[in-house]
């Protein structure tokens, strides 16, 4: 959600702070703008729209370069998506430019006082409050940029990562951050700044990534000094060498991201494994359950928070969970977990889960177990990421970067982790045979070939969309494990094609959505054999005769299901704990070939965001 970009040093940071901007498209936004510093003058565009609108009015309008740059792509928060809104802000002077992430809560009382002493404001935004602030904090205290941003901080409620430059010091930027991600590629004699590494990997591979309530003042000849926003402690920050390479976040042939990361999913399950589980051993090796085996497996229950995808993840490992560890799991919006003031014990283990690993909401019930005493556990995809750092163990899931808004393998291999993770607990309590325990291992290992084969359906799944792509709505219906999938697979048409569609259990059909089905719509049914087959079948049957059009996601060699549904896609047989893996790749082809056959922005859709870093 919102993108930074920032470049100091002795390249001409144009080039660099558009092709960043381009490289955090992925996130979300609706409009764009780059600020440079010449030597002289402090020059700015900035437009609704996308980078490319950007680019274009740039080139037209600015002639001149720089050495220091700021950009940014803007998801709206205060105030409608319009030039005037979109970012960089001037302060009244126009000797400061700020970049913001974020959202200031009390800006609306600020503003207020503000006027008070004359300042004046041009936008609707909370951002324009907050760098007229920091100014006005320079002349009344007669401090310096980096004071003056700290004391300003420590004024504001809310959230933000900022870039700020003053004119009157052009060789410093001062960043900061508050529950939005930052990082600082650090280069010889240059530095970068960016929501995350991507923007800068062609450059350095290695980063600092502040954290909460830290403030960084990055000058072009002295580096980086970093020092705690509330008491103006010094900071010994830890460089990182990033693990990502160039060829992770290019589209490598693929028309979209989505479908080069949906055709990715048989490596990133197997790079997820790799190394953990040790299939001819019967071993599952995971340092984060390890080192806390005891506190985890003596678990009075599991709570699994999360959002989005990530929950329907979460939904799947309750299953896992119970069925194997034989743990009581419940599964919790993030977003209402926080706030409803929970019953939480220290006899309580709860699992975050998060792809970007940013998530406010699940970053903030985080917070709130750790205060009640829980033992937190952290599953996300980015090295460094902010919930990896304050949880008190986890595991990555190595999927490597997911550019699609639209998550597709952070879901399986998520799903993979926390399969390998019951799996040990089951051994560790003794609630699970030797032989079970052998037999799952050596399906998981097998299920990067068996999504192969799932998507060699690719053909028939065209076929499909083209017929449906006009439907207004779509129900999607599962039991058991393939309940979540269910739900995923209706998140992933609803995300990308914008076609109302609904997840169920199958058998709450009768208990409200048979009233919907009539010869126009469209009826996803989940029905491999392991898994209440004969129930799922007697669905269809329902569904059928309100003269439903049916599309199947059954077992290869189904020949039930194929006599009733006017589709039928095969998925290679597994056990029923691991067919999720399988049935979501159907689904999330079909979305997807809807989307692009409707015309939509399957990488970018309408109003999400990537990384929500923002409640």
């Amino acid at each position: 959600m919102c993108g930074i970009v920032g470049y100091i040093g002795h390249r001409e940071a144009y080039p660099i702070v558009l092709k960043g901007l381009q490289r955090l498209e992925y996130r979300g936004y609706d409009s764009a703008g780059i600020a440079l510093y010449d030597g002289e003058e402090l020059k700015m565009c900035k437009t609704k729209g996308k980078v490319a609108d950007l680019k274009q009015k740039f080139e037209e309008e600015v002639t001149t370069n720089g050495t220091v740059g700021i950009g940014h792509t803007r998801w709206a928060t205060h105030g409608e998506p319009n030039d005037i809104n979109s970012h960089p802000h001037y302060s009244n002077s126009g000797d400061l430019v700020i970049i913001h992430n974020g959202i200031i809560e009390n800006y609306d009382s600020l503003k207020k006082e503000l006027k008070k002493r004359g300042y004046t404001f041009k936008s609707d935004t909370d951002t324009e409050v907050l760098v007229n602030l920091i100014e006005d904090v320079i002349v009344n205290e007669k401090v310096k940029l980096g004071k003056a941003v700290q004391i300003a901080l420590n004024q504001t409620i809310g959230a933000y990562a900022i870039a700020v430059f003053n004119k009157s010091k052009p060789d410093e930027i001062v960043v900061a951050r508050l529950g939005s991600p930052l990082a600082i590629g650090v280069g010889e004699d240059e530095f970068f700044v960016a929501s995350d590494a991507s923007p800068f990997l062609e450059f350095t591979n290695n980063a600092i990534y502040l954290e909460d309530g830290e403030m960084a003042v990055i000058r072009r000849d002295k580096g980086v000094k970093v020092r705690k926003i509330h008491d103006d402690s010094l900071v010994d920050p830890y460089v990182q060498e990033l693990q990502m390479n160039l060829e992770q976040i290019e589209k490598g042939g693929y028309d979209h991201f989505m479908l080069k990361e949906i055709h990715e999913q048989p490596n990133a399950i197997s790079d997820t494994y790799r190394g953990r589980m040790l299939v001819d051993q019967g071993i599952i090796r995971m340092a984060g359950v390890d080192d806390n085996m005891e506190r985890i497996a003596n678990a009075k229950r599991i709570i699994i928070v999360a959002c989005g995808t990530s929950w329907h993840a979460g939904l799947v490992a309750e299953y896992i969970f119970e069925d194997i560890a034989r743990i009581p799991v419940e599964v919790e919006y993030a977003s209402e977990f926080r706030y409803r003031n929970p019953v939480i014990s220290e006899n309580d283990v709860v699992i975050s889960i998060s792809q970007s690993g940013e998530t406010a909401d699940t970053m903030a019930a985080i917070k709130l177990a750790k205060e009640k005493g829980a033992f937190t556990f952290g599953v996300c995809n980015v090295v460094g990421s902010s919930i990896s750092r304050e949880t008190h163990a986890g595991a990555y899931t190595h999927a490597g970067p997911e550019i699609g808004v639209a998550s597709t393998k952070a879901f399986t291999t998520q799903i993979t982790v926390l399969t390998l993770m019951a799996l040990k607990l089951g051994k560790f309590k003794g609630t699970i045979s030797h032989s079970d325990f052998q037999f799952h291992l050596q399906e998981l290992e097998r299920i990067p070939e068996k999504v192969k084969e799932a998507l060699k359906s690719d053909e028939l799944i065209q076929e499909v969309a083209a017929k449906y792509k006009d439907a207004p709505n779509c129900l999607y219906l599962g039991r058991g494990y393939n309940f979540p999938v269910a739900l995923e697979g209706a998140l992933k048409l609803k995300e990308i094609s914008y076609i109302h569609a609904e997840g169920y259990p199958a058998a709450e059909m009768k208990h409200g959505p048979i009233a919907l089905i009539d010869e126009q719509m469209p009826v996803v049914v989940i029905a491999t054999k392991k898994g209440h087959y004969e129930k799922v079948v007697s669905n269809i049957q329902e569904i059928k005769s309100r003269k439903g059009k049916i599309i199947g996601i059954v077992t290869k060699g189904d020949e039930e299901v194929r006599d009733l549904a006017d589709y039928v896609i095969e998925v290679p047989e597994t056990m029923e704990s691991l067919t999720p893996l399988l049935t979501t790749i159907p689904l999330q082809l079909l979305s997807y070939h809807i989307a692009v056959m409707l015309g939509k922005n399957v990488d970018q859709p309408r109003n999400l965001a990537k990384s929500v870093t923002v409640e």
